[in-house]
């Protein structure tokens, strides 16, 4: 890929540089483990890239584990893998505090959330309960326990999983939660050829076992850090306030997508731009990004006479909405 582009000077250009690099081997990385869904991992490395967080909804044994657990090694990041179940406790991920005998002080004892990539293998099978004790760690990057806050590592990121056809026994998550999630995305399963790669690559080990990292988690922080330099033109973030706006007066829509959710689809397209080659912002990042930013965000109007659902929704706006300046403006 061409760079294009980058800032005039020689140590921003340096930076930036790196920074693509670095962004585009931890796909390829990635790419290894996971055949053959290059855009998926382009989707988890923006995520990632954009300090946010993943839900990943598809079938069982399609590669969301592997995601997963590539990505952490990729980023060379401590990784934890939560199983949800129904009779899980909210200490069961955070932690609790326990009481040694030897020293006669009560000590906290982290729990598995205290990772840097964290797996939530089917999360919409856990209560409501357990869901919520998810949320502060998400969102304010600490837990609670018994009064006493314990901040997350750094970088902290859930990537949750669920199963989007099997719903007995589960318990959905509620838009609170949905909208903590940067981005929504489907592996989908593999097409022939990609599968026959799958079972020879698999003969007699699982490639994870030789992948190895390409950036320290200390070089993710810093990589997040120069996201957040990437140019964004006022008349872009006109553009994706005016999508966000527009979700807001649909009438197929009950609920339309927050101010965080305008926040997250800047956040990320900052991201899609530099694993572009791009320290700047274009409406086709934000449009790129729109579907699986947003659409786990909107809550359709069930008595609404519109039967779509909020993928085609979001789809439509971004071709009927005008791209501010387009016209010469």
């Amino acid at each position: 890929m061409v760079m294009e582009s980058f800032p005039a000077s020689k140590k921003a250009d340096q930076t930036f540089s790196w920074a693509y690099r670095s962004a585009a081997e931890i796909v390829e990385n990635v790419g290894k483990v996971i055949v053959g869904k290059n855009e998926a991992i382009r989707l988890a490395v923006i995520a990632v890239m954009s300090g946010g967080h993943l839900l990943i909804e598809d079938a069982p044994g399609v590669g969301k584990t592997m995601l997963a657990r590539a990505l952490a090694r990729s980023l060379e990041c401590s990784f934890k893998r939560i199983q949800f179940t129904p009779d899980m406790l909210p200490g069961d991920i955070t932690g609790t505090t326990v009481y040694n005998q030897k020293s006669g002080d009560f000590e906290f004892r982290a729990g598995p959330v205290m990772a840097q990539i964290v797996l939530a293998d089917e999360i919409n099978r856990a209560t409501p309960k357990v869901q919520s004790a998810l949320l502060e760690c998400m969102e304010e990057r600490q837990i609670s326990v018994d009064g006493i806050t314990h901040p997350m590592p750094a970088p902290f990121h859930v990537l949750a999983t669920q199963n989007p056809i099997e719903y007995e026994g589960t318990f959905p998550l509620p838009e609170t939660q949905l909208d903590r999630f940067a981005l929504r995305l489907s592996l989908g399963f593999p097409d022939p050829a990609g599968e026959l790669t799958i079972l020879e690559n698999q003969r007699r080990h699982h490639p994870i076992e030789d992948l190895g990292p390409v950036i320290h988690a200390e070089d993710l922080v810093t990589l997040q850090t120069i996201v957040k330099e990437v140019f964004v033109d006022r008349l872009v973030s006109e553009y994706i306030v005016s999508i966000s706006g527009a979700t807001r007066k649909h009438p197929a829509l009950y609920l339309g997508v927050s101010p965080r959710g305008s926040l997250a689809l800047f956040r990320t397209a900052q991201a899609h731009a530099l694993l572009s080659g791009r320290d700047y912002v274009l409406p086709d990042d934000v449009k790129a990004l729109a579907v699986p930013v947003l659409a786990h965000r909107l809550v359709l109007d069930p008595s609404s006479a519109h039967k779509t659902g909020s993928r085609e929704i979001i789809s439509e706006l971004i071709t009927t909405i005008p791209v501010p300046g387009a016209s010469g403006r």
